[in-house]
């Protein structure tokens, strides 16, 4: 299913055309029918056009129907898959949500009090390339926020930004995306359902080929809101 929907993304100009070409043919057809039927003097005339015009219509109302199936599929339905649907490489682990929160399986990973962010000074970050601009490192963050870099590299597969406790290694997905961005918004994080307490935010690119660059990870604090 997941080829099905690269297929319909990336060709999407492509269908577009044999549809409008494919119609002009078929309407031209369905014309042609018409008149012979209209003009028709004998029974077995009248047939023979009413079969044709039949046919036609039956290829008019199909590609008008694959019509519609692509463009609700390119318009509606694959602009809101998950970024994990287009990967090749099914064994990596993505969590994507629609708000760019947690899931709940996620926000409950970091229980009780967390300590002071470690503060170290953000680290692997490439501008141009793999880099977090907002927040920066040691930036007291709450609510809902929006996370602005760049993932932008040679062979551009995907990129995920992730979440894990300061001085801990067990990192968790917040959300994903398909598209280069370049000094662009990469997602939004809801940081209300987590503890308040330092953390480390991490954005990892990944070629199409599977192979990630070293993340760029900065040293953040949730503190609650007010």
């Amino acid at each position: 299913m997941a080829n099905l929907y690269k297929f319909l993304a990336d060709y999407e100009v492509m269908i577009y055309i044999l549809l409008a070409i494919g119609g002009l043919f078929s309407v031209r057809w369905l014309l042609q029918a018409w008149r012979e039927r209209q003009t028709a003097f004998y029974q077995l005339e009248k047939e023979f056009s009413t079969r044709r015009f039949g046919q036609a219509a039956a290829i008019t109302i199909l590609l008008i129907a694959i019509f519609c199936l692509e463009f609700s599929m390119t318009t509606f339905i694959i602009p809101g898959l998950p970024a994990e649907v287009f990967l090749s490489t099914p064994t990596i682990d993505l969590t994507s949500s629609a708000s760019g929160g947690l899931s709940s399986p996620a926000s409950t990973q970091f229980p009780g009090q967390l300590g002071e962010s470690s503060g170290s000074p953000q680290t692997g970050c490439v501008p141009g390339q793999v880099n977090l601009n907002a927040p920066k490192a040691g930036d007291e963050i709450k609510g809902i926020i929006d996370l602005v870099g760049t993932a932008n590299i040679s062979n551009f597969g995907f990129y995920k930004y992730e979440v894990a406790t300061a001085g801990s290694e067990t990192w968790a997905t917040i959300s994903a995306g398909r598209n280069i961005v370049n000094e662009s918004s990469l997602g939004r994080w809801d940081t209300t359902a987590m503890t308040p307490g330092g953390y480390r935010l991490r954005l990892v690119v990944t070629d199409n080929q599977g192979n990630a660059l070293p993340p760029c990870v900065i040293p953040v604090r949730i503190v609650p809101p007010p």
